[in-house]
């Protein structure tokens, strides 16, 4: 090419065979690893060219390596999404008939909550968003204080002293931060050690928001235990995950941050487990050379709407949310565990009616709580009540005189 200068292009050439040779030895965008150790490799230190971890097919078949469970450990698991999915039929329904207030379904991803959660020694902490309700229940919250909770009760944010769960975070990602501090607060009163893993959750709309971002990089950079749990289920409200990130997966956004991420299938609760108890133990046990933090982006699909507020029908086909029922993690559980023995007619109907009556008990001591004072709003938004707040509880005990309570409560 006479009279051009070649050099750009020598530059250029050099750039995209680099470019091409990471991508052919390490497919960051296929996951998120850097490394891999020589010996036994676990969940997250694979080859990062085998794909998204995997322990039980669609149909319930076995395709990776099945965690240690006893016989009780795997009926549990089974038994808790059991309850999670019913609970959350009821829940719905509740909202449907004006007992409660707008309710975010779980359905589906009940593999990622539970398999997630029971991965939780008593003592590590729990960080929710807005739709762990089965996670938080396998952890020590009662279905009663999350029914409080969605019925508008103040008490039903009243965590028990001996259930190590926060207090969900409607707000997008506002609750990644926070789990960072705590797991760092907690190293730093232990000089630089821990015994205690913070798992926090929260979904793929949460990856585009700058509290996602701080949290992960102030993680890497302090190097604190926490297992940063994204629920990827496809969609942010109506925004399709496409829409989210240019991203080959979500897992691979930790290289940025100095640590370790995987991408699983959310839909094994038998993969998730695995994955989350590794990336517990690294938390708390950091190998030398290795980073405290994990990301671990769950692939899964919520059945349901984002919330009772919402129509999924209008932003995503009904053929797509019947394929990924197909996937359904609760048959998919059954299916090995029948396989294996564990299961059977009897065991599952039994199982199903404790699963009832837990519910309709949990319902029947939320609805009997005795319904708050409608003043009570204004008590709990500050530790002390601002002018601004004042003048509203003013303004609203003046409307209640002179209106009465039949216009602000029904009973």
């Amino acid at each position: 090419m006479s009279g051009v200068d070649s050099t750009p292009c020598q530059f250029l050439a050099v750039f995209l065979s680099t470019v091409n040779y990471l991508r052919k030895h390490y497919q960051a965008g296929r996951t998120a690893f850097w490394y891999a150790k020589v010996g036994t490799v676990s969940t997250l230190e694979r080859d990062p060219g085998d794909g998204m971890v995997q322990v039980l097919d669609q149909e319930g078949g076995v395709v990776g390596d099945v965690p240690d469970l006893s016989e009780e450990e795997f009926v549990a698991m089974y038994r808790h999404m059991k309850l999670a999915r019913h609970f959350d039929e009821r829940a719905v329904s509740l909202q449907r008939q004006g007992r409660m207030g707008t309710y975010p379904p779980l359905s589906g991803q009940e593999g990622a909550q539970i398999g997630s959660a029971m991965a939780l020694a008593e003592d590590d902490w729990l960080v929710p968003s807005y739709r762990e309700h089965g996670a938080a229940m396998v952890h020590g919250l009662s279905l009663k204080e999350t029914l409080l909770y969605w019925m508008g009760d103040e008490r039903g944010s009243l965590i028990p002293e001996d259930a190590n769960v926060f207090t969900p975070a409607v707000p997008i990602a506002s609750q990644i931060p926070h789990a960072t501090g705590m797991a760092w607060a907690d190293k730093l009163k232990g000089d630089g050690e821990t015994d205690r893993g913070f798992i926090c959750y929260f979904g793929d709309g949460a990856t585009s928001e700058g509290d996602f971002h701080e949290g992960l990089n102030f993680a890497g950079v302090f190097d604190t235990p926490t297992v940063f749990f994204c629920n990827n289920n496809q969609w942010a409200i109506s925004v399709p995950r496409e829409r989210q990130t240019a991203s080959e997966t979500l897992a691979q956004k930790a290289v940025a941050y100095g640590f370790e991420g995987v991408q699983i299938d959310g839909m094994d609760p038998l993969a998730v487990y695995k994955a989350t108890t590794e990336a517990l133990e690294k938390a708390k046990n950091p190998e030398e050379g290795e980073r405290r933090p994990t990301l671990i982006e769950a692939v899964q699909y919520r059945f349901g709407a984002h919330t009772t507020a919402d129509d999924p029908s209008v932003y995503r086909e009904e053929g797509e949310v019947e394929e990924w029922k197909a996937k359904d993690p609760i048959p998919r559980l059954e299916r090995f565990l029948r396989d294996q023995g564990v299961l059977d007619d009897e065991r599952v109907a039994a199982v199903e009616e404790s699963v009832r009556e837990q519910v309709a008990d949990a319902i029947d001591a939320a609805e009997s709580t005795v319904r708050p004072d409608p003043g009570s709003m204004f008590e709990h938004v500050f530790a002390e009540q601002t002018p601004e707040l004042r003048r509203q509880a003013e303004e609203f005990a003046r409307l209640r005189e002179e209106y009465g309570d039949e216009a602000f409560v029904e009973e």
